[in-house]
């Protein structure tokens, strides 16, 4: 895609991903990344700062003899998930308004 994403969209985009079905940071990375360009040295961050703030939480699980980190939402994350959701409605909506001629300043 050519336009940036923001830090806030990604948070968003992974609480989505998770919100559908516990997920590890491979797999939520390569849903992001069909918007962002995003290296798992971006990801990571994120996902640390979104378990810190009480949005997810976090249990491990063994896969082919390795353990894997999964990323389970919280209802804070279902909390702020519905504020980030209303809040990209409303940006995506002024968007389009500007955009197909709707809205003007």
């Amino acid at each position: 895609m050519y336009y940036p994403i923001s830090a806030l969209l990604i948070e968003c985009l992974i609480l989505s991903v998770v919100e559908v079905q516990d997920s590890y940071g491979y797999e939520i990375s390569q849903t992001v990344k069909l918007v962002a360009a995003i290296k798992e040295s971006t990801l990571y961050p994120i996902l640390r700062k979104l378990e810190t703030n009480g949005y997810l939480e976090t249990y491990e699980q063994e896969f082919q003899g390795r353990k894997r980190k999964y990323y389970s939402i919280t209802q804070k994350g279902r909390e702020q998930l519905v504020f980030l959701k209303a809040e990209w409605s409303s940006y995506r909506d002024t968007i389009d308004g500007i955009i197909e001629g709707r809205i003007r300043g």
